[in-house]
């Protein structure tokens, strides 16, 4: 019997005259393509500096339903005509290189594989892989400068042969799921920037500076007391002050657009504020990757209002500290960013495939939580997620608990309790795009705990928190926006040391032609993980894993424990369904 697989893995067949290629010409799957099937096109031959790749497999992202929605109108594409200028869909990908451009012989050679970071920069302009550059459903394709040779240099990396297709697809989803717990949020005043501090005249407290005093240009101050007011001018020396007093909220976006051009400032600190809403209006002027340093020893007399979307995708991070030392609020130690070691975490809509992928972290992380609840109002999706990850759990010596919070007659944070001896959760990851869900997980929270915004809202999506524990306990707000070449480099060192299996992600397959439906599929949540897809299999449609052991025992025999997708299932789907050319 022939092994078509080692001929397809040593790319011991002809390369074929054309691939089949999914391009998208307007907005809908219904322009995907044409008549519903993907067209012919010539393969071309790489220029002096690019590479002609094979598509190994393709994973189908939530992501992409944004970019079907609004077609040339999506931000990365920049109002394209699509009919002149088609793009496609697919920044999950692994490839292998088939030829190699003259210039590019001592970077690269024929057979090596790759995986892609999509979130690409070039000549200072935001691209991406999938989006402006078109994506990975197709068999064969040219990548060049704007791939490899962008601003931050080639934004492909190396993928072992150890590591499956599939799973070399899945480090870049996996990749912005592990990003979420790096520290994103700058923890220390600018270098350079701009403080604003902001007191209230009545308060006589004696504080300090320690750290930090000497970074920002210039320095407002308003309603300082006297004595820090002469602490500043003895320490910040190498800063423009300037005092500002009285202002009222109704004076502040003036006052920003005046010294700021409306930017904001880059480090606000607020003394000993009393009124959430002056903390709410203070928020507004926040600057992109800008902290907001909260330091009092009682509590706001109500919630503030944040904007969820500037947490996610602007990196606002709110400090705090009770100390009369304001820069004990900054840095590492003070605002932890990973789940808590042995603690308590709350996955919130977990049963999707990016929620699966922060449910099985916290679970496969043997220095994450010990008890893992997590949270989906979908029951079906919620069985799928018990099944997956209760074995798992188990084998690791950790708990964990599906809980549907419409179904229940119980509040999940009653529940929480009851599995935590009274007590509420160290952390709450939410994985769904929806405020009021952003806004009651902080309730779930112990004082010092931490509140996780995986899911993005628009900018100027506001909810309402309690930031005192922020100062009085060290909460923590953290928010996360995609992933980076290192992100991912470091999900693929976690793959071939077994601490991570993306393959658990898996939920169903397809060859080329079930592209359009595996995309239709995942509009309409009908598996709970991952849809791959491999644009060299023929003739295979879209299957979930479960569904294998009727339709395709043979690959079926060759899957993990509990449906698993492995790499030895991918090696028998190829056996069973590539010819080569």
């Amino acid at each position: 019997m022939t092994d078509y697989f080692d001929r397809y893995q040593d790319l011991e067949y002809p390369l074929p005259a054309e691939t089949l290629a999914w391009n998208m010409y307007a907005a809908g799957t219904e322009n995907i393509g044409r008549d519903g099937k993907p067209e012919l096109f010539p393969i071309p031959q790489p220029g002096d500096d690019q590479l002609l790749v094979r598509v190994d497999a393709v994973g189908l992202c939530f992501s992409d339903v944004k970019l079907l929605k609004l077609g040339g109108n999506h931000a990365k594409l920049y109002n394209r005509d699509l009919v002149k200028e088609p793009t496609r869909v697919g920044h999950e990908a692994s490839f292998t290189i088939i030829k190699v451009g003259k210039n590019l012989n001592d970077i690269y050679h024929r057979g090596q594989r790759l995986a892609i970071q999509p979130d690409i920069y070039h000549n200072q302009r935001s691209t991406a892989y999938g989006y402006t550059i078109p994506g990975g459903l197709i068999q064969y394709h040219l990548i060049g400068p704007e791939v490899l040779n962008a601003d931050d240099g080639a934004y492909v990396l190396p993928v072992e042969p150890e590591i499956g297709y599939a799973e070399a697809a899945l480090t870049e989803p996996w990749a912005c799921v592990d990003a979420a717990y790096t520290q994103r949020r700058r923890l220390e005043p600018k270098p350079g920037g701009t403080m604003w501090i902001i007191g209230s005249p009545d308060d006589e407290t004696v504080y300090t500076f320690s750290v930090g005093l000497d970074a920002p240009s210039r320095i407002f101050l308003t309603d300082v007391s006297v004595a820090f007011k002469s602490l500043i001018y003895q320490e910040a020396t190498n800063s423009e002050i300037i005092t500002v007093d009285s202002l009222t909220s109704q004076d502040f976006e003036a006052f920003s657009e005046e010294y700021t051009g409306g930017k904001g400032f880059d480090d606000i600190i607020l003394l000993a504020p009393a009124s959430a809403d002056l903390v709410s209006e203070v928020g507004k002027l926040i600057a992109f990757r800008g902290t907001l340093n909260i330091v009092g020893q009682n509590p706001l007399d109500g919630t503030v209002s944040v904007d969820a979307g500037r947490l996610h995708y602007h990196y606002t991070a709110y400090l705090g500290t009770s100390s009369t030392d304001i820069s004990e609020a900054y840095g590492e130690v003070r605002n932890r960013c990973d789940l808590k070691p042995g603690g308590v975490a709350v996955i919130i809509g977990a049963g999707g495939p990016m929620g699966q992928m922060h449910v099985q972290r916290a679970v496969e992380d043997k220095d994450g939580p010990e008890l893992i609840i997590a949270t989906e109002i979908n029951d079906l999706r919620l069985q799928v997620l018990e099944s997956i990850i209760s074995p798992l759990a188990k084998s690791r010596g950790k708990r964990f608990y599906g809980f549907n919070p419409e179904s229940s007659t119980q509040p999940l944070a009653e529940f929480v309790k009851e599995k935590n001896g009274g007590m509420l959760a160290d952390d709450a990851v939410v994985c769904v795009p929806v405020a009021s869900l952003m806004e009651s997980s902080a309730s779930l929270l112990k004082p010092d705990g931490m509140l996780v915004f995986f899911a993005g809202v628009p900018v100027e999506t506001i909810i309402r928190i309690d930031l005192s524990p922020l100062y009085l306990h060290n909460l923590q707000l953290t928010g996360t926006s995609g992933s980076s070449l290192e992100d991912q480099k470091i999900v693929m060192q976690k793959t071939l040391s077994g601490k991570l299996n993306p393959n658990r992600s898996v939920a169903a397959i397809g060859g080329m032609e079930a592209a359009v439906d595996g995309l239709n599929a995942m509009m309409s949540n009908e598996y709970a993980g991952k849809i791959i897809i491999f644009p060299q299999v023929s003739g295979l449609p879209l299957t979930g894993l479960d569904q294998l052991h009727d339709q395709y025992p043979t690959i079926a025999a060759a899957l993990g424990e509990n449906n698993l997708w492995t790499s030895a299932a991918e090696k028998a789907m190829i056996n069973a369904f590539w010819r080569g050319a």
